[in-house]
């Protein structure tokens, strides 16, 4: 079945008009993991020519949020929970570590940036806004790798984030109460603040606990 595109803002024809659109389609559920993005009828519902909507999804691709089958066309791209268990074992050895070397930052010149990933996924989540939920939810994990002054862990969490992104995107969906999510974070930051790295990776093992057991959302491909 296909689903219906709309602007979600000032209308706007251009390719990254379209790419914002799409990317959101994807990123709240409108277009689950496995979903086929049929051109004739996006360029219908946003009553754009091809031109456009093609730049889109060679952006999306580029990406990795979508991935394009040749004679078959663009479909979302999917993530196992094989994947994502493998991604938080590995987090849960690295990211303390990179918390660690973060430490100084946090503590000092980037401690406002840092708190503001959890007030954005507070209001993000208030207004069940699921992709900028998942923006914040990641802007507030790469702090970490950003911050730790190590290429080799910038380099991984860089190979992580979009497998991250998709599961997210489907992860953040159920919870009974977002609030919960929010409340996670906030924990995570005061002891990342705190600087107890044994705490921090214990919170963290909290946080991933679904992911690590390897029974996130899997969505099976739709043709």
């Amino acid at each position: 079945m296909d689903r219906k595109f709309n602007w979600i803002e000032d209308r706007t024809t251009t390719p990254d008009g379209v790419y914002r659109v799409l990317r959101a389609a994807i990123l709240d559920g409108t277009v689950p993991p496995g979903g086929q993005l049929r051109e004739a009828h996006i360029a219908t519902d946003l009553g754009i020519s091809r031109s456009p909507l093609r730049e889109a999804l060679t952006k999306l691709e580029e990406e990795g949020l979508i991935v394009k089958i040749p004679y078959r066309g663009a479909f979302v791209a999917e993530v196992s929970a094989q994947d994502v268990a493998e991604i938080d074992a590995i987090r849960l050895l690295v990211e303390p570590y990179a918390a660690e070397l973060a430490y100084a930052a946090l503590r000092g010149p980037e401690r406002s940036r840092f708190l503001r990933t959890v007030e954005d996924l507070h209001q993000a989540l208030a207004k069940n806004d699921i992709p900028a939920s998942v923006d914040a939810h990641l802007g507030f994990h790469r702090l970490f790798y950003d911050l730790s002054g190590s290429g080799a862990l910038q380099n991984l969490w860089n190979g992580w984030e979009t497998k991250l992104r998709l599961y997210l995107s489907v992860d953040h969906q159920t919870y009974t109460d977002p609030r919960e999510l929010a409340v996670e974070h906030e924990r995570l930051a005061a002891v990342a603040l705190e600087g107890d790295i044994d705490e921090f990776r214990e919170e963290l093992a909290a946080h991933f606990q679904t992911g690590l057991s390897g029974k996130a959302e899997v969505h099976p491909r739709k043709a």
